[in-house]
């Protein structure tokens, strides 16, 4: 597609859309709030776990945590409609607080973290780091907590002081990984007193706490023609935010599936809690859905026999200075459109049906799309996807956008992608 065809085609609109989201989603549980709100504002409303829930067509969401499903109900839904599910997740690699946060040396206060996922560690030396998440309160209840701005920070050692970084640098994740909030002595409790005051609650009240850090930096477009967005998260809050408006879209249409998306939480450590994709989680949301419209456990096999899920994660991009590390015969460009991702071991859950689905929601949308294969030499990274297709039994579809430097603090992507990978998760909705 050329230049002049891409930017008509291009809607930079919901490019400053996901970067108005990933601001407001340092962490799951804002990523999760995040959605919610945009669902509520196309009619969406929250149901809880513990309540019966009705057989009226609309659209509901439950939040757990981290986690978000969301469904929409057309009118006419039968018990046995099949299910459309997209699936994502909410959380990415980071620096998360210890139990006992407040620790030092040599007449510096740190703030002791333990490393969650695959971490580049380098990239998050020398950044100004914000910190978010949750305090949980003796009354049971939760406060989201977002401060931005620089409050800590993990320094490099100097090159006069390691004259062979440049040969090759090697942290020690105990040691090394420390970050820095002030000078003086170490002050037991510090942290939470200050966290706990800036969400306008006593330390006091607080019971316990998921908290992690965050570059303070935000998304920003790159490059000579902004053809580039870089930003924190992007793995993989870009598909969950694609995923969002795309529901939001088709709510209200006349569909012959049941459309739904999950965002996990936890993918980044092997997706095993009570909001990760290997929970239970999404498959009693959609038995409880059957079951809402009177159906019976037959009702239930029928509507996930004719279920498909398309789990979108990012993918790798070719890079320019270590082409030789891709899989020669391809080579996925940013802006050349979602990828579709396949692994012959099962790391991803595409097979040659699958494939079919994905090209006809990409055509439908008029979508170019590309694929994505490991090199043999290389070790290949999994998704949800398996997860999913084995858990639940369904059909499943990987795919996601070209991106470079997955994990670190800063991913970088297409600017334009994002808007095909939501026109394409809308078209597979539709059906």
């Amino acid at each position: 597609m050329s230049t002049a065809a891409r930017q008509a085609f291009f809607d930079r609109t919901h490019t400053d859309d996901l970067i108005a989201f990933l601001g407001t989603s340092p962490s799951p549980y804002h990523a999760v709030a995040s959605a919610a709100e945009r669902l509520e504002k196309a009619g969406f409303r929250q149901v809880a776990e513990t309540d019966a829930w009705d057989a009226t067509a609309g659209g509901r969401y439950v939040i757990r945590g981290g986690a978000l499903i969301a469904w929409y109900v057309p009118q006419g839904a039968g018990p046995e409609t099949p299910f459309r599910v997209v699936g994502t997740h909410t959380d990415s690699p980071n620096l998360r607080v210890k139990p006992v946060p407040d620790t030092g040396s040599a007449g510096w206060r740190q703030v002791a973290v333990e490393i969650y996922g695959g971490v580049p560690l380098n990239t998050w030396l020398d950044r100004d780091l914000g910190l978010s998440g949750r305090l949980a309160l003796r009354d049971g209840s939760s406060r989201l907590v977002q401060l931005d701005e620089p409050l800590l920070r993990v320094p490099q050692l100097a090159i006069h002081l390691d004259r062979q970084v440049n040969e090759g640098m090697k942290l020690d994740k105990q040691r090394h990984l420390t970050p820095i909030w002030g000078l003086g002595p170490v002050d037991e409790g510090s942290l939470i007193e200050y966290v706990a005051q800036r969400a306008g609650v006593e330390a006091s009240e607080v019971a316990g706490w998921d908290l992690m850090t965050h570059d303070v930096q935000p998304a920003s477009y790159l490059g000579r023609d902004r053809e580039l967005l870089a930003g924190p998260r992007l793995d993989n809050l870009l598909s969950v935010h694609a995923a969002t408006a795309a529901l939001a879209a088709v709510a209200g249409a006349d569909l012959p599936y049941i459309p739904v998306l999950a965002a996990f939480d936890h993918e980044e450590t092997g997706s095993e809690s009570d909001t990760g994709a290997q929970s239970p989680l999404l498959g009693n949301v959609l038995e409880r859905s059957v079951y809402a419209r009177g159906g019976s456990p037959e009702d239930r096999a029928r509507a996930l026999a004719g279920t498909v899920c398309l789990s979108s994660d990012m993918g790798h991009a070719v890079h320019p200075n270590y082409s030789e590390r891709h899989e020669p015969g391809h080579h996925p460009m940013p802006n050349g459109g979602p990828i579709l991702k396949v692994n012959v071991n099962n790391r991803y859950a595409t097979d040659g049906i699958g494939r079919a689905v994905f090209a006809a929601a990409c055509e439908k949308a008029s979508v170019p799309w590309q694929t994505f294969v490991s090199n043999n030499a290389m070790p290949c990274g999994t998704t949800i996807g398996p997860i999913t297709a084995a858990r639940l039994g369904i059909s499943t579809v990987d795919c996601g956008i070209a991106a470079l430097s997955m994990h670190s603090a800063r991913e970088l992507c297409g600017a334009e992608d994002p808007y095909l990978l939501a026109s394409a998760i809308k078209a597979f909705l539709e059906g």
